[in-house]
């Protein structure tokens, strides 16, 4: 069984992901892992399964059966990247135009790929203004300078605070 990659938008209803999850498993695929939100009144969201290649056309029809989904399916690579560092970068700070441009542009400039990005912005009880925060995984070779990288973090804005923590 190779990876299968799908990758969903809609209109969010009760039992969305159960329905999804059952039509998977009902064809013999197996639910690696997933990264789903709710935003804006709609669902939206990918996740990898591992599913019999003979099963693959029996999944798109029933998927095609979600009127209110945009539903894509997609074959995964079975070749492990080996990543020898990861960092998560914990951002947080007032909101403004530009500043995922801003973030991403600095990881672009360090030629660090980014493993994942979760970003919100909340009502900032104390201001009244929006806060900004983004949770970044990315991926780093021996011997980068991290102290470097969280100082160009932030020089973004002078409210912004950049915590680094190496994961295993």
């Amino acid at each position: 069984m190779k990876p299968m990659i799908f990758t969903l938008v809609g209109k969010d209803k009760r039992g969305l992901v159960d329905s999804l999850a059952q039509s998977v498993f009902k064809l013999g695929g197996n639910w690696l892992g997933s990264n789903l939100s709710y935003m804006a009144g709609h669902f939206a969201g990918f996740v990898e399964i591992q599913l019999p290649e003979d099963k693959q056309a029996a999944l798109i029809e029933q998927f095609s059966n979600h009127p209110s989904l945009s539903i894509n399916l997609v074959e995964g690579s079975s070749e492990n990247v080996a990543q020898t560092h990861t960092v998560q970068i914990d951002v947080m700070g007032n909101d403004k135009p530009g500043i995922v441009q801003e973030l991403t542009t600095i990881l672009n400039r360090f030629s660090l790929n980014i493993v994942k990005f979760d970003s919100t912005c909340d009502s900032a009880p104390n201001w009244g203004g929006m806060l900004f925060k983004a949770k970044t995984l990315v991926a780093i070779e021996d011997g980068f300078d991290l102290d470097e990288l969280r100082l160009a973090l932030e020089s973004i804005a002078n409210d912004l605070v950049v915590d680094i923590t190496t994961k295993a």
